[in-house]
This record gives C-alpha cells, structure tokens and sequence, in this order.
C-alpha cells in the first residue's frame, strides 16, 4: 500500500474517471475525509491524450459541448483554452459537398435550402429545423416527459424521409451515440440535439486530456491514488489487489466495473478511430465530413489540427477518422474512402495510429426515462458513470456529482 493512502476514510472513491473526479469535488466541498483509488496509471478514465512524434492524438475522436452544464459548473472553460470546430458539418454526396449548417444550429436555416435537392427535400430541412430548435427552446423537464422511443423513430416520427436520415441524420448520429442502429433513447436523443444546438463543439488546445485534469486541478493531490487497482468492495471497506483493505463509511464505484453484483456491467458500443497526418490538410476548415453516400464505412472524419493547430507539429495536419462498431476495417480500406470523401490523394497520407475502444459508450436504448438511474444501492454503496445518466461527458460529470450528493445526504 502506498505510504500516503490511508487506513480509513468517509468515503472511498473506485474509479478515477471524470465521473470519479466530480464526485470527489461536491464530497471535498462538503469537508469529507474522502480517498480516490485508481487502476490505471493516470486519471482521466476513457478521457486522455497520447503525444506521439509531435502529434496530440486523444484516445479516440471525442470533443466537448460548451453546452453541457456540469462542465461549465466545475471547469472554466476560457482556461482550457478551447478551439472550436465549424457549426453544422458537409456531406459527401457523389460528387458534391454539400453544407448543411441548420442541422445543428436553429435559425440559420436559409444558408442551407439550396443543398435540398441534393440531400433530402426543403420539407426536410424545415422539418429538421423545428425539431432541432424545439429541442433547444423547451425545457430539459418537457423534453424527458415525452414519450419516449428510439432515436430512429423520433426522427421519422417528426416526419423526416429515409434519405435524409440515411445520408445524414444516421452517419451524424452514429458518430455521437456510436450507435449506427439509433437503438438509443429518444430522451437522450433530445439531450444530445439541445446541447449541439446551445452550444460549440470544441477540443482543448493540448488535447482531450486537459479536461480530467481541469477537473482534479482544485483537489488535493494526496488524496489521489492512481496505480492502485481494487480486488473487491463490501459495505464498509474497499480492498486493493495487494491486500490492504481501507475502512470507510461509503463507497462509490464510479468505473464500469464487475465489483458491483448487483449492477449489471452495461453493454458498451465500441469505436475505432484512425489517425493519418499529411502535408497539406486536405480541408482548410474543422469541420465534420460526413458520408451521405450510403456505405457505412466511416461515421466520420474532420481535420483536427484545423480547429486545433498544437494536434500536429508545423506543416503538418491531423486527421481523425472514426468508424462505429465492433469490427473495424483494414486501414487500406478508410484510406480508400477518405479519398472519396475529400476528393484528394491520399497515397502518401502516413497512418499514425489506430484506436479501437471497444467499450466507448455505454449503450442507452429505452426506457431511459428521465436519464437518472439509481446511484445509492444501500449499505453506503453507491455508482456512478455515465450509464447512469446519459451517454456522454456531461452524463459522467452529473452522474459523479449526483452519486456525492446522495453520500453526503446519507452520511449526515
């Protein structure tokens, strides 16, 4: 046992996570005597950033919403120096770009109607349009009181036609939820809408990994233990594989983990994210390329070192691609098709490295209802992560700082 790890706290944190990380924030708040364990030699969890030869490549494609509260509530957001990516994204159809810059964003419908005829219909896009801004107008509370469906069938209830959905509402979608299915929730379907229609997509200037950091930033360093893999858990004590155990009053699983019987491990959709760099970066703009040609290959792929110069060393660009699901194609076949995409060559494109994350989200089909899964189990054990809330940054963050909420009603 490290020297610095007590014998006994209030409440022992298992899991590093940003779920973890939020948690021990509202329980340092509160004054608890609280400790954090960690198995893997860094925190941060499924959020972190590897520096290879220059280039700043996140553990696969992720990027953060401006809108989600929580992260606003415990980060400053101007101090991760954030570098945001294009509103809306462009669609490779056949042999045309086409800009659909209302997807995501409401009131800016116009810049978009001259692509209709390529994608969709006008009524498609006026139709996408009022859902999106209903999304954004109506409170979180009217939203999760609807009734609630798949996120396929929200979108074809709201009257939008097979090709739209197909040539963009899906590729979109799957690249968010990594659910090219859209078994996912309508409830977190119109949480993810809101946010992108509130808010910026951005990625810190240093990579994906200034955000856990951000997060632990005002916590005690000592009270952080990473390297220190748990062997079991029971009301009362937290024992580490190398057999000391630590006394404590609660304990919060805040990884997806098999310590918990009576938690069912969640089923997680996987993601594979593929990194190339060239000389010249094949769009001077960050923003997403997605594939409305049907072939489900990639989900989709943006310049990263556009919005972000500091992701690739000088006179060099950065482009992550990602793929949705379980089996990833050969490398030869993305490059393939991001020549397509981009209309470029891309034979002398180098592949930097591949990540395949085979537990990237967890799955969220419904009934979600209103996205607030239990987090006190009893006997002062307690969960946390995103699949008790919902599928992103901000269902880990809330969901950790709902879990100490409920610790620190309990123990007082």
């Amino acid at each position: 046992m490290p020297a610095s790890l007590p014998a006994s706290a209030d409440v022992v944190i298992v899991g590093g996570g940003l779920a973890g990380l939020a948690a021990a924030r509202r329980l340092d708040r509160a004054g608890l005597d609280w400790v954090l364990v960690e198995a893997a030699d860094r925190l941060g969890g499924r959020v972190a950033t590897d520096e290879v030869d220059g280039y700043r490549l996140d553990r696969g494609f992720q990027v953060l919403n401006t809108a989600y509260p929580r992260l606003s509530a415990l980060v400053d957001l101007a101090a991760l120096d954030l570098c945001p990516f294009t509103p809306g994204v462009l669609v490779r159809r056949g042999p045309d770009l086409v800009r659909l810059a209302a997807s995501l964003r409401p009131g800016v419908l116009g810049a978009s109607l001259g692509a209709a005829s390529r994608l969709g219909s006008r009524l498609d896009l006026v139709r996408f349009a009022a859902l999106v801004a209903r999304y954004a107008s109506l409170p979180p509370a009217r939203l999760l009181d609807a009734p609630e469906t798949t996120a396929e069938a929200a979108l074809r209830q709201a009257g939008l036609s097979h090709a739209f959905i197909e040539e963009l509402a899906r590729p979109f979608l799957s690249g968010v939820l990594a659910d090219r299915s859209l078994e996912t929730s309508s409830h977190v379907l119109a949480m993810i809408i809101r946010s992108f229609a509130r808010g910026r997509i951005a990625v810190p200037a240093t990579g994906m990994a200034a955000l856990p950091a951000a997060v632990a930033a005002p916590l005690p360093a000592g009270r952080l233990h990473h390297g220190t893999p748990v062997g079991a858990v029971a009301p009362g004590s937290v024992s580490l594989v190398d057999g000391p155990v630590v006394r404590c009053r609660a304990v919060l699983v805040a990884a997806a983990t098999t310590l918990l019987p009576a938690v069912p491990m969640p089923r997680m959709h996987a993601l594979t994210t593929y990194y190339h760099s060239s000389a010249d970066a094949p769009l001077s703009e960050p923003t997403l390329l997605l594939d409305g040609d049907r072939r489900e290959i990639v989900a989709n792929t943006v310049v990263v070192s556009a919005a972000a110069p500091g992701y690739a060393p000088p006179g060099r660009a950065l482009v992550a691609t990602s793929v949705v699901g379980p089996s990833a194609p050969p490398e030869p076949v993305v490059r393939a098709e991001l020549a397509r995409l981009y209309g470029v060559a891309v034979d002398d494109w180098e592949h930097l490295r591949t990540v395949s994350i085979p537990a990237a989200l967890p799955a969220a089909p419904p009934p979600q209802g209103r996205l607030r899964a239990p987090v006190a189990l009893g006997d002062g054990l307690f969960v946390a992560g995103d699949h008790r809330d919902s599928p992103s940054i901000q269902g880990a963050l809330a969901s950790g700082w709902r879990a100490a909420g409920a610790i620190v009603a309990s123990l007082r």
